[in-house]
């Protein structure tokens, strides 16, 4: 819950004058939903760049006040909608119930989803890190059609390294990125597994970006509180190898 309209107006026009666009890379933007047109008024035509939104409701209209649905975010520009962030888990309540029918409702409606896992640090301290993580995105593969796997992300975010400033060691990253592939390839195959980018978030600043970044099956970075302020996230994006 940071930027409004005029602060992403100011924040791109930074961002944009210290980060050239790239052909071979995509960056990611999930600004507040009531900052999304000044978003995709302030990145014009820059083809590296994509917007999204950062939760829908599931139902695509209604007496749902407050709520913005998965229609209105593709009406209003949005490529992708962040689901099962951490903040709407452990914040909101939400189950992962909820998170499946916010998954269906994003793809019914031609976006494409990133979603996020991640654990507690009780239940990592517990040996349950895995099962945790799996709990969260066994429901959405058993959820998806072939033809849908190629429109889903997924970001790892450990809940305990999240605005913490604790950030999971480069190995803890590696491994549990690890373990979601072959979670990936034991549902879908080896090919299709693949095909899906698994990204890191949790506290990744420039300073330990690249180090992540350089591990086996990290594809990418969610990015936090570095994406607030336009000169840190340029360097991030910097950073992909």
């Amino acid at each position: 819950m940071h930027h409004g309209p005029s602060a992403t107006t100011a924040f791109f026009q930074e961002f944009l004058a210290l980060y050239p666009e790239r052909v071979d890379r995509s960056v990611v933007f999930f600004p507040p939903a009531i900052s999304l047109a000044a978003a995709r008024a302030a990145v014009g035509e820059r083809g590296d760049i994509r917007l999204g939104v950062q939760n829908v409701y599931w139902e695509p209209s209604g007496a749902f006040t407050g709520e913005i649905s998965a229609p209105m975010a593709c009406d209003a520009g949005a490529l992708l909608v962040l689901v099962g962030h951490s903040e709407r888990r452990h914040v909101f309540g939400e189950s992962i119930e909820e998170t499946v029918r916010k998954v269906r409702a994003v793809l019914d409606s031609g976006l494409d989803v990133m979603l996020c896992v991640g654990e507690r640090i009780e239940e990592r301290r517990a040996g349950q890190a895995e099962a945790v993580v799996f709990a969260q995105l066994d429901p959405v593969l058993r959820a998806l059609g072939e033809g849908e796997r190629m429109r889903l992300s997924i970001a790892y975010e450990p809940v305990w390294a999240i605005g913490t400033g604790v950030t999971a060691t480069p190995e803890d990253a590696r491994q549990m990125h690890a373990a979601v592939r072959a979670r990936l390839a034991s549902a879908w195959g080896e090919a299709a597994a693949l095909d899906v980018p698994i990204l890191y978030g949790g506290s990744v600043k420039p300073e330990n970006a690249r180090e992540l970044l350089d591990q086996p099956d990290v594809d990418g970075v969610l990015v936090g509180g570095a994406s607030l302020k336009a000169s840190d996230f340029a360097a991030i994006c910097a950073s992909l190898p």
